[in-house]
């Protein structure tokens, strides 16, 4: 049911130079996902009357993100007045003239926060009565951070940045977290005091808090079970620590829907992936995108799948594979590289050394070792040999090759696309298919052998070939 009190400010104006990198900070990949769809998403479990998102830096590209996962979502997009203050006072602006609610604010870099704690910092705060409540925590290390300092009552008294702390008050274990949560009324009265007058030059929203505390007003703050569930991203160090955290409990959670995961440390495993009870994950495996692997499929180890569907029972081992289906009872690998389009059906095999594009491979097909089938479909029950390849590309354009089904295909057959070939065909070993085979035949291009007699000894004398032959007698 839709919160009518509730209001949920977006913070996603940084810049996010830390992480040095042409992509914008909130859409760095996490768990598959950009950063701030982890955001967007609690937002969405909150089920806010209103989300508004404030944008700057790369806005176009964040806006696109952003109306995709959210599209309820009002953007703001912040003036040239630097700050978190003056982004919820646009925020605040945006919202509609009869809402009298609390306002939520949530920072975009803060991808692990989970929508049961902000509930449970919502029913605190509208329990408690107080003007604004934040979340705090105890980091392992709270050096650098802005201390929160207690009345003796318990209360909020104060938020101590670590450059202005005295020695005892950098002694304090608890820190701001920065995700706030403000009745409307209290919080539009003092954003209308904040003032660019320090440093920086922004308008600072931890300034409301002190101006709520020397207004009178109760301010509090709950502190998180875990702190890492408040720690933003700013760099590369930080996005790969967030990444094994968020990893650690995907595995988990897989773990006790009933997935084996031998190696939970190398065992990566993306937000939007689907896994059925009884599938088995091995060492180095990667399940990303939003592959779906059926019961009782066993992948790994050293594999990595993007977006594929694997069905019941499959076994894929040591392979690579993208947009790529492999139906129930199917083997692929190891050695294996599935390019997009690539569909096996059930009972099929793609063994050691063979790369597959664009390709329908049918039920009970096998294609063994060491072969390239681009641009193509062949039929169920069909084999193709060692070093078979379909020629797919006549170096402008790409076309196809039909294989029927029950065919046997020899060792080291070119099929030169465009070209078919007929249910239950044969074809010779080294063969070049370069026209349309009927269905039962046989197909040939081998030239009849010619043995020359004494070739070593005339033209490699003096080598141990040539001894080897004459000592052989024959």
């Amino acid at each position: 049911m839709t919160d009518a009190h509730l209001a949920i400010v977006v913070l996603a104006a940084g810049q996010g130079t830390r992480m040095k990198s042409a992509t914008p900070k909130l859409l760095h990949p996490l768990a598959g996902v950009p950063i701030v769809s982890h955001v967007l998403a609690t937002a969405r479990a909150l089920d806010a009357a209103h989300v508004v998102t404030v944008v700057r830096h790369e806005r176009d590209r964040l806006v696109e993100v952003i109306e995709a996962d959210l599209p309820e979502s009002v953007i703001v997009d912040q003036d040239d007045v630097a700050g978190t203050g003056r982004a919820v006072e646009m925020a605040v602006a945006a919202l509609p003239a009869d809402f009298d609610g609390d306002v939520l604010v949530v920072n975009g870099d803060v991808p692990l926060l989970d929508a049961d704690t902000l509930s449970s910092l919502i029913a605190a705060h509208r329990s408690g009565g107080a003007a604004a409540t934040i979340l705090s925590s105890f980091p392992a290390d709270a050096s650098g951070y802005g201390r929160i300092v207690r009345t003796p009552e318990g209360h909020l008294d104060r938020i101590v940045e670590h450059k202005d702390a005295t020695e005892a008050e950098r002694e304090i274990g608890e820190i701001n977290a920065g995700i706030y949560l403000f009745g409307l009324s209290a919080l539009r009265d003092q954003l209308a005091s904040l003032t660019t007058d320090n440093a920086q030059g922004e308008k600072y929203l931890t300034d409301v808090i002190e101006l709520l505390r020397r207004a009178g007003s109760e301010v509090d703050a709950l502190p998180v079970s875990e702190s890492w569930l408040v720690e933003g991203i700013n760099d590369r160090a930080q996005l790969s620590e967030a990444a094994a955290k968020l990893n650690a409990l995907l595995v988990r959670g897989w773990q006790l829907a009933g997935v084996t995961v031998q190696d939970p440390a190398t065992t990566w495993i993306d937000l939007k992936a689907k896994l059925a009870e009884d599938v088995t994950l091995l060492p180095g495996t990667q399940i990303l995108g939003a592959t779906v692997i059926a019961r009782g499929a066993t992948v790994g180890p050293d594999t990595t799948l993007l977006d594929c569907e694997i069905g019941e029972n499959a076994r894929v081992n040591r392979t690579d594979a993208t947009l790529s289906v492999i139906e129930s009872d199917a083997t692929v690998g190891p050695f294996a590289y599935l390019r997009p389009g690539t569909y096996l059906g059930a009972s099929g095999k793609i063994g050691t050394f063979v790369e597959t594009k664009n390709a329908r491979i049918g039920s009970g097909t096998k294609l063994a070792h060491f072969n390239y089938v681009g641009d193509a479909e062949v039929g169920e029950k069909s084999n193709l040999g060692a070093g078979v390849i379909t020629a797919n590309y006549d170096g402008v354009n790409k076309h196809r090759t039909e294989i029927g089904s029950h065919v046997r295909v020899s060792t080291n057959t070119v099929f030169v696309a465009p070209v078919r070939m007929g249910d239950g065909a044969y074809t010779g070993a080294g063969t070049v298919v370069r026209k349309d085979v009927p269905p039962g035949a046989l197909a040939i291009t081998v030239a009849p052998q010619r043995n020359i007699e004494g070739w070593v000894a005339t033209k490699r004398p003096g080598t141990d070939a040539a001894r080897a032959a004459e000592e052989s007698g024959e």
